[in-house]
């Protein structure tokens, strides 16, 4: 079955989210080859000057409070992406002072402005992630008319990543446009109202989770659940993985990543692994991408 974000042909619902430091190249290189509907890069400003390594064909996620730059980027880096993303979710500290990401709610024309070069720069689709605020089904009924779909993370700046979900919030923002509506916050964010029905057998169960989000929602962001775990996307979409740390560090290598990334996704792919401890041990006094593979060698870290 295809499913569609304006002109761009998926094979599954399920999205690797915009996360800033878990997806490099290598990373998303990996979920893309186990199922992920589509990769997406953390967020990118569009002044960066950074080289932009994109062989996964990702959704590009841009933040910043003006226009400047945004129109050149695009089209820079336009036949290598999927599609375009812009940030109105992310609730740090930087977005705090800059007034980027969540905290630009307020300055609904000055989005506007944006999205509109944003859609007249490119014929990809565009999109935009959002959080709950006062603002938040405003912007989403005026960003119907440049956007393709619509992401809700539904915890407010204050609530950060902790905290309940307000997956009735989620449901607004679905019902208040037409467009697409990729739901994020899952699977930590369960609907009370589950727990009373025939799926609360079923809560604690990730894949289920998802999969019953997907009945409300047209696409479902995985973020932190796939960290250290590509293959929760083969797991998903009802296959095994094959995938884990060796074929991680195999890509790291050929695109040349820092050692401290490595050592930081190294680090990830220990979660739920039989002698946890003991690899982290090794990991914290590695010096080097091949001190981490020596670690990775002798703990047998697949």
């Amino acid at each position: 079955m295809v499913f569609k974000i304006g002109n761009l042909k998926l094979k599954n619902r399920f999205l690797l989210a915009p996360m800033l430091e878990p997806n490099d190249v290598a990373f998303r290189l990996l979920c893309k080859k186990v199922g992920c509907g589509l990769t997406y890069t953390g967020m990118v400003s569009p002044l960066s000057k950074q080289n932009m390594m994109l062989d996964d064909k990702p959704a590009v996620q841009l933040f910043g409070n003006s226009i400047k730059g945004v129109a050149s980027f695009i089209k820079k880096y336009d036949k290598d992406v999927s599609l375009w993303d812009f940030n109105l979710g992310c609730p740090s500290k930087l977005s705090k002072k800059m007034g980027h990401g969540a905290c630009m709610h307020d300055d609904v024309e000055m989005i506007e402005m944006i999205l509109k070069v944003m859609r007249g720069a490119t014929k990809k689709p565009v999109t935009i992630k959002l959080r709950k605020s006062g603002k938040a089904i405003e912007i989403a009924r005026m960003a119907e008319k440049y956007v393709d779909a619509i992401g809700i993370h539904a915890r407010t700046v204050g609530q950060g990543y902790s905290g309940d979900v307000d997956y009735d919030f989620a449901l607004k923002i679905k019902e208040a446009v037409s467009v697409p509506v990729i739901y994020s916050g899952a699977p930590k964010g369960v609907p009370p109202t589950w727990m009373a029905s025939a799926d609360a057998d079923k809560v604690g169960n990730v894949n289920d989770k998802y999969r019953r989000i997907l009945k409300d929602f047209d696409f479902v962001f995985v973020g932190r659940e796939a960290i250290g775990n590509p293959g929760i996307f083969a797991r998903l979409n009802g296959k095994k993985s094959g995938v884990g740390f060796k074929d991680y560090l195999k890509l790291a290598k050929k695109y040349g990543l820092f050692f401290r990334q490595v050592k930081y996704q190294a680090m990830n792919f220990t979660k739920g692994v039989a002698g946890a401890k003991k690899l982290r041990l090794g990991l914290i006094g590695a010096k080097s991408v091949e001190d981490v593979e020596r670690v990775v060698l002798n703990n047998k870290l697949v």
